[in-house]
């Protein structure tokens, strides 16, 4: 079992154990009291371990909505395509291990901390640097932060070494609850779901429904225009990018309680982050939370047929319904 790589394999794992022990019990005190009961409570079995593995899928895909809410963000508002997105999702989570170590904060809490620290950092880097880049050529925003993904994924190296680093959150990362007989829930997953439709919610009225969304849209409709009313396309952009971070701020604190991080994983989730947004289609926000159930559920499935499948399974996925639908499942509407 590769923690790294899986991070929902280690809840799978969990709700097996959990599962398994009492319904081969079950089993066996039937097989001596009626005999022929024995298969009927092996299919049930059976189906309680699959309902599991599908509701682990699920809350997983909340971890990657977050990771793909980020992306969504600032490709709808300045048509920028951020490879660095899943190195600054590591250094969400070393800025949290920073600040648990040294104020001696639980990392659940920490997350008051590093939103803040992740969005000013990230609303500098866009008016420093980023911004000088956008025009109509897509090529060098690809290129300005494919350099800074390397330049990120290097400092951290150099500043904790490759040695996978993990936050202990205490009890709350093995508690869990029995939803109905055969049926139990992680609270660690369960809030990790919540707080990622939470967010998305929370984007979604920001765009649609304040001052803020509706300088967003209209920078991202037409800059000219909206130069011309009096918006400061920099610090818009700029103030877009700083909340697509303060977004996997979360995101990074959660997966680094979730399971082990080190300086290169990186553009792994970088991929989780851009099949669930194609998935989900570009722009849309809710879709972005559509596209990391199935991306989550998928790899669920795929490892509990073989370990070895669970990547495999949600690139897989992935390309179906690219293929199906190129403009994803909930192209952005226009509001």
């Amino acid at each position: 079992m590769r923690v790294r790589e899986g991070s929902n394999r280690l809840s799978t794992a969990h709700f097996r154990a959990s599962v398994k022990p009492v319904c081969r019990s079950a089993s066996n005190g039937s097989e001596q009291r009626h005999g022929t009961a024995a298969p009927g409570i092996l299919k049930n079995e059976i189906a309680m371990e699959w309902i599991n593995i599908i509701i682990q899928g699920v809350l997983i895909g909340g971890l990657y909505a977050m990771f793909a809410a980020g992306l969504a963000l600032i490709f709808g508002v300045m048509r920028l395509v951020n490879i660095a997105h899943g190195d600054l999702i590591v250094l969400a989570a070393y800025i949290a291990l920073m600040t648990s170590d040294t104020l001696g904060l639980n990392p659940l809490l920490a997350i008051i901390v590093v939103v803040p620290i992740m969005a000013a950092i990230d609303y500098g880097l866009q008016r420093a640097l980023l911004n000088r880049t956008l025009g109509d050529d897509v090529l060098p925003p690809l290129l300005v932060t494919f350099g800074l993904s390397v330049i990120i994924q290097n400092a951290l190296l150099e500043l904790f070494t490759a040695d996978s680093r993990r936050l202990r959150a205490g009890s709350i990362e093995v508690a869990s609850f029995q939803l109905t007989e055969g049926v139990w829930i992680g609270v660690l997953p369960l809030l990790q779901f919540v707080v990622a439709v939470a967010v998305i919610g929370a984007l979604q009225l920001l765009f649609y429904r304040t001052a803020f969304g509706r300088a967003f849209r209209a920078t991202s409709d037409d800059q000219s225009v909206a130069q011309l009313m009096g918006l400061d396309n920099r610090h818009i952009f700029a103030l877009a990018m700083a909340l697509s971070l303060a977004v996997i701020a979360v995101a990074g604190v959660f997966i680094a309680v979730r399971t082990n991080f080190d300086p290169a994983i990186g553009p792994a989730r970088l991929i989780f982050g851009f099949e669930a947004v194609i998935i989900g289609g570009l722009g849309s926000l809710w879709g972005t939370l559509a596209g990391g159930i199935i991306l989550g559920v998928s790899q669920a499935i795929g490892a509990q047929i073989n370990p070895g499948w669970q990547l495999l399974a949600g690139h897989l996925a992935f390309l179906f319904i690219l293929a199906l639908r190129p403009e994803g499942l909930f192209p952005k509407v226009k509001g």
